[in-house]
């Protein structure tokens, strides 16, 4: 595998987008920010031709230059889409580099007074943005969602969430199954607060910003959680509310909220029940060895997908050999599978 990107067989536009949602968030993160937009080969031949558009958003701590990141013997996500559009494996589609990078590593891609509006941001102001400049087909069942662990949770939400925006989900080892996933890693964390910052997060907070990120073996482990927390539980007035006491044991009232958001549970509920039901396609994948039990995560939103009612002809379900890194090698899977089933619309 060479060591250098290859001429695209088509082209990857890099743009900056004003987002209104994102304007005045609390973090005081960037309300501008960088978007790449994928056009397939043939896309400037035929100018009047509409294309099926396709978002792609990543997990925890992701921002959008790492896609153009490179390790030995293996290609970038982009370079492989590319590749795959280029030998005809897919039906053509607009792909979609999606950026919500937080000071805390990451939003869930939800509307948050601990964070910001990223749920607005995805489904309004990106959306609206490629439609008005991209020759997509600016309708639901011409538009899908795809991510990894952060990115996978944020796949299936916002399919959900918004069924008028997307018709299509694909989740790779998305988190899911709370109980599972996150819940373990909390008397863990009670102790790296306790040993470390007299069991204060605005110790470790005021720590963490005052020196070089990562200098200290739990840092993005607490990290984590606080970006989790500001997403799931933060309050109006923007405080973060976390899960778990001093001890590690949970708070119920503040772990009810993040269970509420868990992609299992709301499948279970009859208006998101009914979202699953209008899409067109939904991918599900992870490790079998997945390191935060995703696979299992996998297994039960895949068991809420089916009782909610949706068809198995229109579910893609696969548990492979691996952990949770280092699975870009399944993404134009279900690319190509997501093209396939959102081809043949017209709007």
């Amino acid at each position: 595998m060479l060591p250098w990107s290859p001429d695209f067989a088509g082209r990857m536009d890099h743009a900056v987008i004003d987002s209104p949602a994102l304007r005045g968030n609390p973090l005081g993160d960037p309300h501008e920010r960088p978007i790449w937009v994928y056009l397939p080969p043939g896309y400037d031949d035929d100018t009047d031709r509409r294309y099926p558009s396709v978002y792609v958003i990543q997990g925890y701590t992701g921002q959008l230059t790492m896609w153009a990141g490179r390790t030995p013997f293996r290609r970038p996500y982009p370079e492989m889409a590319d590749a795959m559009f280029a030998r005809g494996e897919a039906p053509p589609a607009i792909v979609v580099y999606v950026d919500a990078w937080t000071s805390v590593g990451g939003s869930q891609y939800l509307d948050s007074p601990g964070t910001g509006r990223y749920h607005t941001y995805l489904c309004e102001d990106v959306v609206g943005w490629v439609d008005a400049r991209y020759r997509t087909i600016p309708a639901r069942d011409a538009r899908a969602i795809t991510g990894k662990s952060s990115g996978g949770y944020g796949a299936m939400v916002n399919a959900m969430l918004r069924p008028d925006v997307f018709g299509a989900l694909a989740t790779h080892a998305g988190d899911a199954l709370f109980e599972a996933a996150h819940q373990p890693t909390f008397p863990a964390r009670a102790r790296d607060l306790r040993d470390l910052y007299e069991g204060s997060y605005d110790r470790f907070l005021a720590d963490f910003r005052g020196r070089i990120p990562g200098t200290r073996s739990s840092d993005m482990q607490l990290m984590e959680i606080y970006a989790y927390a500001s997403a799931y539980s933060a309050d109006d007035d923007g405080t973060v509310r976390i899960p778990f006491d001093a001890n590690g044991a949970l708070v119920p009232e503040v772990w009810e909220r993040w269970l509420a958001l868990d992609p299992v549970r709301m499948a279970r509920r009859p208006e998101y029940a009914e979202a699953l039901r209008s899409m067109r396609a939904v991918w599900i994948d992870a490790g079998t060895r997945d390191e935060w039990y995703l696979d299992l995560g996998a297994t039960a939103f895949r068991e809420a997908v089916a009782a909610a009612g949706v068809p198995d002809d229109r579910v893609r379900f696969e548990l492979f050999d691996a952990g949770h890194m280092a699975i870009e090698y399944r993404y134009p899977l279900a690319l190509a599978w997501l093209c396939h089933r959102l081809t043949g619309f017209s709007g």
